[in-house]
């Protein structure tokens, strides 16, 4: 299907009664990590050339916006996410040229652009960093400084201005010898936190938003933008500061206190995205806001993306990216099921069935690979099957979906067993944490928590082909690549799967496709079927009987069989079916449409079998 067949909602869409529709309803978001999409000249880097020169594969997928990782000028501590001057692009990357020239062709095919925008922190060798060391400097609290611990010697340990620890190990204070204080990352010490409480501060960033927008960017990811906020007592100082009003909180077992209830969705966040929607995006049409929000709660969602509160379009929400992570850290995996997935999902889907929106997503490059941590990766078929089944599990809630690279052709995690193969900042700072300072993992268990979760997973070069690089970059190229390639390259790939019509790739494009032309699936009411069933997760989707359009008033029954073993219909669900399987109501299955239809009337579902139904 080409960009001008696609079949777009009509404005007269209602969501559930409540709020039209707009374009992104109905659109499907492709991320891409530039260092590991395409590298284009060699260096063993990804680049923007290289991601221009494969947008007519993402065409033939048929996705409709493109979400871009940071290529912005950067010292690359965090891979990009450290930005040093947010109106350049890094070499690393390309030029402003490469940049024009990718939006360019992209629009061209129908798809647009949204950028990461890093708006939290900067790298300490932007700008502004460097003039706020000063303290007579106009931008001397463009950053949150303060002073030593009273009684403590700056510099030394304990001296720290609170007890918060750093999402990437350590402290989340640095001192600085130039201006004799500390300053606040929340992430590394490289990525100082910018204080938004300045209103000359959230000036500049709306201005560069705006000069992004007016070289024809389509929207903003908005990186952990629900941190921009942070809790203050009346007389501005953080929890746990001296001589504040606010405690802070317990100290955990690496040694240091959460700072997430004090910073995440702050008392002023509300108010600063307004400020932003109304400075940067007022009067603007065809534009996409997604915000990254760690520790914003399902209901909160609903505020934020209600169109009248005039915030976000959508927020990513990290419920069902817990799922499987034990009650103190990601790094402590426990047992799960189908229902906690359901708990996760649904809450979303519950909180704003009246109003707001939601994304929908299982991959992106902060998560291990979807097929190896919920779908099972033990062989080819099983991998093949719980791939498609996860995709159309996601695809089919109400919301808009996003996929991450490799993530169409089902690539699996990286399988490393060595930290000297990881190169992710926050992977190895909390190895050497966790093992050598803590002593609260040994290596063995360490390295197993970073085979499942650790962001590397989904770090490691596209795999396009079965040659040396997997196509990444050329076999000759004078660099290898910045991370090494996955093996099952010559198992997975695009080019075989472009090829083959039952592979992971094709099955995805049909998945598209259905979300294009199906309005049901689009804009339709999600009902939840059997929440406590631990194998089967299955729910409906229907137009609201107060509905306008002109339409077939379909109602659909989606089931995902989330196991590796033959599951029976729960009670719900098989009442649905009723004993009945028509092959002509499948209208996508993992299985062969024949094999789904005698599922149903047998009451029970093969390993993995997925399936979307028309009921009526």
């Amino acid at each position: 299907m080409t960009s001008d067949q696609r079949v777009s909602v009509p404005d007269s869409i209602r969501t559930n009664g409540a709020s039209p529709n707009p374009w992104w309803a109905n659109a499907v978001v492709y991320q891409i990590y530039p260092r590991s999409f395409q590298d284009s000249n060699g260096d063993g880097i990804g680049d923007l050339p290289g991601i221009t020169s494969r947008l007519d594969y993402l065409a033939d997928l048929g996705i409709d916006v493109i979400w871009l990782c940071p290529v912005y000028r950067s010292p690359q501590d965090d891979n990009g996410y450290d930005i040093s001057d947010y109106r350049d692009i890094d070499p690393l990357f390309g030029t402003l040229d490469d940049m024009d020239e990718l939006l360019a062709e992209a629009h061209e095919r129908g798809i647009k652009v949204i950028m990461d925008l890093v708006v939290n922190h900067t790298s300490d060798e932007h700008a502004w960093f460097q003039e706020s060391r000063d303290k007579f400097s106009d931008r001397a609290d463009w950053y949150w400084w303060r002073p030593a611990r009273e009684g403590h010697v700056p510099g030394t340990p304990g001296a720290e201005p609170n007890a918060w620890g750093s999402y990437f190990g350590g402290s989340a204070w640095q001192f600085d010898e130039v201006r004799g204080e500390y300053y606040l990352h929340l992430f590394s010490k490289k990525q100082p936190d910018l204080n938004w409480e300045n209103p000359d501060l959230r000036a500049a960033v709306y201005s560069m938003m705006n000069w992004w927008m007016d070289r024809g960017v389509d929207g903003f990811r908005m990186d952990v933008i629900s941190l921009i906020s942070k809790t203050l007592d009346p007389k501005g100082r953080l929890p746990g500061e001296s001589g504040g009003s606010i405690q802070d909180g317990p100290i955990g077992p690496e040694g240091y206190s959460d700072s997430e209830p004090f910073c995440s969705g702050g008392p002023r966040f509300d108010e600063f995205l307004k400020e932003m929607r109304a400075a940067v995006f007022s009067g603007r049409e065809g534009f996409l806001t997604v915000g990254e929000a760690p520790g914003i709660e399902a209901d909160q969602n609903r505020h934020i993306t209600n169109p009248t509160n005039g915030e976000l379009d959508m927020l990513f929400l990290f419920d069902q990216c817990n799922v499987g992570h034990g009650p103190k850290s990601k790094w402590d995996l426990v047992d799960w099921d189908a229902r906690d997935l359901k708990r996760a999902l649904g809450g979303h889907q519950d909180a704003v069935r009246e109003v707001g929106w939601t994304s929908l997503f299982l991959d992106n490059h902060d998560q291990p690979r979807a097929v190896s941590r919920f779908g099972d990766d033990s062989t080819e078929k099983l991998r093949s099957l719980s791939a498609k089944a996860l995709a159309l599990l996601i695809q089919m809630h109400r919301g808009t979906p996003y996929i991450y690279q490799g993530e169409e052709l089902g690539m699996t995690n990286a399988g490393f067993t060595e930290l000297s193969q990881y190169r992710d900042l926050e992977s190895i700072n909390l190895y050497h944490q966790r093992v050598d300072e803590a002593h609260i993992s040994t290596p063995a268990e360490m390295l197993n928590s970073l085979a499942h979760v650790s962001r590397d997973n989904a770090r490691t070069p596209m795999q396009w082909d079965a040659s040396t690089y997997a196509g990444f970059t050329a076999p000759y190229a004078p660099r290898e690549p910045w991370i090494s390639v996955n093996p099952n390259k010559d198992v997975i790939n695009a080019k075989a799967q472009q090829r083959d019509p039952d592979s992971v790739f094709n099955f995805v494009k049909k998945l598209i496709d259905l979300r294009h032309t199906n309005i049901t699936l689009t804009a339709g009411l999600w009902d939840l079927l059997d929440p406590e069933d631990p194998f089967v997760y299955s729910f409906r989707r229907s137009l609201d009987e107060d509905n306008d359009l002109d339409t077939p008033d379909d109602e659909i029954l989606v089931a995902v069989n989330i196991s590796s073993h033959s599951s029976r219909l729960p009670e719900q669900t098989a009442a649905l079916i009723n004993g009945q399987g028509d092959s002509d109501s499948v209208l996508l299955s993992n299985y062969d449409a024949s094999s789904t239809a005698a599922s149903l009337m047998l009451g029970k579902l093969s390993p993995w079998e997925a399936f979307i139904y028309r009921l009526k």
